[in-house]
């Protein structure tokens, strides 16, 4: 995958394979940081970067199977595990409450009833894998890059868009513990989401007049709401696995509550 995405200039270029890795192209660049992903020029360009990512054919099984089949492994792993420590005992047992599978297959209810076409998808455009770059061009709509694809799939487009949406409420670089801010009220207005639609189908569907794409513009919020709460459910079952797996110091349990509390409280709006 990283080998045809660099060869058609949607990642770094890629210069050799090695049994433990991979060289590839040095990019001057930084990645951007949580309040950036509502600059409007920068969310322009990244509607058009995921425009041009979800527009590709890759050779892999085109069928929408990853989020649920990988939602449904997380919740078998995590019925399996438990914690000793008094505080993660009560959050997760507080994560338990909200009867997680049951909620699971009503959440698939929801978007098997919402349109949303399936794509190529990065399925993790938060502002960790988008790149500001130095020098590489002096044009002012190509200066950012997507990077990280792990968990690239064919999915729904709802899915791709709304979990980037998502990553603007939460900020992972907060020195003191948990290790995240997390800002609900920083989630897209409805004037923000249409400016990003509008630059995400001038990129995929040049050729559309101005009242197909109001319609379809329209469209996309339902659309793409609905499949935001797909992203708070999946980050939040991920959430759980890590604060049993991950050495790394973060509030694992905190985020997956932060996560499933956002869920919760946006899912009345859009069912």
């Amino acid at each position: 995958m990283f080998a045809i995405l660099a060869e058609r200039s949607l990642g770094p270029r890629l210069y050799g394979v090695f049994p433990q890795g991979r060289l590839e192209e040095y990019i001057p660049s930084r990645r951007l940081v949580t309040s950036e992903l509502s600059v409007p020029e920068i969310s322009s360009e990244i509607a058009q970067k995921l425009a041009r990512f979800h527009m590709m054919e890759m050779p892999f099984n085109k069928e929408p199977v990853w989020l649920f089949k990988t939602m449904e492994k997380y919740m078998t792993e995590i019925s399996t595990i438990s914690f000793t420590k008094a505080d993660l005992v009560e959050k997760f047992e507080k994560l338990k409450s909200f009867h997680l599978n049951e909620e699971m297959q009503s959440l698939k209810l929801l978007l098997e009833s919402t349109p949303s076409p399936v794509v190529f998808c990065h399925n993790d455009v938060q502002e960790g894998n988008i790149l500001l770059l130095s020098s590489r061009s002096s044009h002012p709509s190509d200066k950012l890059m997507l990077i990280d694809f792990e968990y690239s799939s064919y999915n729904y487009r709802g899915f791709d868009i709304g979990n980037h949406f998502c990553e603007w409420v939460y900020n992972y670089h907060h020195d003191e513990w948990p290790f995240y801010k997390a800002q609900l009220s920083d989630y897209p207005t409805r004037e923000q989401q249409l400016h990003f639609f509008r630059s995400y189908l001038m990129e995929s569907c040049p050729e559309l007049g101005e009242d197909e794409r109001c319609v379809q513009e329209a469209a996309m919020v339902l659309e793409v709401n609905r499949f935001a709460l797909s992203s708070h459910f999946f980050w939040g079952l991920w959430s759980i696995l890590q604060a049993k797996m991950s050495t790394i110091e973060f509030g694992y349990l905190d985020y997956a509550l932060s996560r499933f509390d956002a869920y919760f409280q946006q899912k009345p709006l859009w069912s």
